[in-house]
């Protein structure tokens, strides 16, 4: 019993001692899963200095002041973004706000600008910090790691399977010489069979002027620590495993990141923007029957042109199936609000329901009407997907989403491809239609029908959503990986002051 109870102290006390400093993309895609994050940390007994800036903490003010409510130890620490001395418009502190991709550069290097002010501040700092967690693209935070002598872990936001994807491509320059972006790609010493089109392949996209930035990144990613990953043993354990033997790095799988508080999660989404249509949208999901309704969403970044958004509703209404479809439409959409006031709302007025803007998609895909959820494959997306148990119908659009699309359908086998042809580049509005209405009223249908296909969908679907919940129940996988990098930190900082 002594060496239980004594084991038990040691733990606290790493606990108590553990002090770590979390510095997200400022991107909202990348910046909530860290505040998941922040959250899983700070419940588990360690500190967190969380690095924001004022117009992003505006936006997570609802986790800040929670935060505060309830007492975690989560200092968030404001640094003033130097946008207008990097080109920027003034104000101008997170990816949805660059008007241009061409500024993207400029977005970056005020980024890295943050490192002197970010190191002054920790200079101040009692207990001093234990452990760097930065996005992968802030190479720069690994100078103030060294310079504090303690660990840099990266994290992407990325699922391990992309992850793994991503860094074969960079080590083995894979794309360099590749002129055809529809040649088949293919990925050695990748644990299962996988081929991507160039285009298809995240690292695609090409920006001015970033390769630099990029080859900092590879290279401080290369002299990390570790990696946090937001995803669970249970639903990657083989490509963990690759991940690990192929990187010599440790994988922490701390997710699914977004079940640490649903309803905290979706306040970090809203910010101080409350919901007109909320209320609405969970009544009206009341009135559906359990499992009928299929949810529509491409999350914050994806641009789907005007015609193709039409295409898609005429494909919905085709279906004949119930649904909750988020749309970009008013004022920069003209042509839509006008289609959807032609005819379209009214004409499916009795099982679909239209909401404009930002959606609580935590709370629509955990409602017992929601029965498919069709997806652009946004890492966060799917995995919210996959802890509400729900089949998907894959729309990727950019990044790594490709890639997540084949995770979802060949090897998890709880979605089925709408049949994207092209790819829509991130800051480049996509202006072809590329997915037929016949397209998607067959993948609705695929999905929600009573087949034996559907319904072997719907079991697995399921069955990884419980997976997903017990990983961060006291004694799961993800659990037991928190208190153990807490621990760890913590020893490592003690034993080097």
């Amino acid at each position: 019993m002594a060496s239980a109870s004594q084991a038990l102290n040691e733990s606290q006390k790493a606990s108590e001692r553990t002090h770590f400093v979390l510095i997200p993309l400022m991107a909202q895609g990348h910046t909530i899963p860290m505040i998941d994050m922040a959250h899983l940390l700070a419940e588990h007994g360690a500190q967190v200095s969380f690095i924001t800036t004022p117009v992003n903490a505006t936006r997570m003010a609802g986790f800040i002041n929670h935060a505060l409510a309830t007492g975690l130890t989560i200092q968030f620490v404001k640094l003033n973004f130097p946008a207008v001395e990097f080109g920027l418009p003034n104000g101008c502190e997170n990816a949805d706000m660059i008007q241009s991709r061409d500024l993207f550069k400029n977005f970056m290097e005020a980024c890295a600008a943050l490192r002197e002010p970010l190191t002054a501040y920790l200079r101040q700092q009692h207990p001093s910090p234990s452990c760097i967690i930065s996005d992968m693209s802030h190479w720069w935070a690994a100078d103030i790691a060294r310079e504090f002598g303690i660990p840099r872990l990266t994290f992407n936001g990325f699922c391990t399977f992309a992850s793994l994807v991503r860094y074969i491509i960079v080590r083995d320059n894979l794309l360099e010489h590749v002129e055809d972006e529809n040649e088949l790609i293919n990925f050695p010493r990748f644990p299962t069979p996988l081929q991507l089109t160039k285009e298809k392949c995240p690292g695609s996209l090409s920006v001015y002027g970033l390769e630099q930035i990029r080859k900092n990144i590879y290279e401080e990613e290369i002299r990390s620590s570790g990696v946090v990953m937001n995803s669970f043993q249970e639903l990657e354990a083989l490509y963990i495993e690759s991940f690990e033997q192929i990187t010599a790095k440790k994988v922490w799988t701390l997710g699914p990141m977004c079940l640490c508080n649903q309803d905290i999660n979706a306040m970090a989404a809203r910010g101080n923007k409350a919901s007109t249509d909320e209320a609405q949208c969970l009544r009206w999901l009341d009135l559906m029957k359990p499992g009928s309704v299929t949810f529509v969403s491409f999350g914050s970044l994806a641009c789907t042109a005007p015609r193709q958004l039409v295409e898609l509703g005429l494909g919905l209404e085709a279906s004949k199936k119930p649904f909750v479809w988020v749309i970009k439409a008013g004022d920069k959409f003209p042509q839509v609000e006008e289609w959807l006031a032609e005819g379209f709302e009214e004409r499916v007025k009795d099982r679909g329901l239209i909401i404009r803007g930002w959606a609580p998609q935590v709370l629509i895909l955990w409602h017992k009407a929601i029965g498919g959820f069709m997806t652009h494959c946004g890492w966060n997306s799917t995995i919210e997907g996959i802890c509400a148990g729900i089949p998907m119908i894959t729309w990727p659009h950019f990044a790594e989403q490709f890639v997540n699309e084949r995770l979802v359908v060949d090897v998890l086998k709880t979605g089925v491809e709408v049949g994207v042809k092209a790819v829509t580049q991130w800051g480049q509005e996509q202006t072809e239609v590329t997915v037929t209405r016949d397209a998607v009223e067959k993948a609705v249908s695929k999905l929600m029908d009573d087949g034996e296909a559907a319904e072997e969908m719907r079991m697995k679907a399921k069955e990884f959503g419980v997976k997903a919940r017990k990983a961060l129940e006291e004694g799961g996988s993800s659990y037991n990986n928190i208190n153990l990098l807490i621990q760890e930190m913590g020893n490592q900082a003690n034993a080097s002051g």
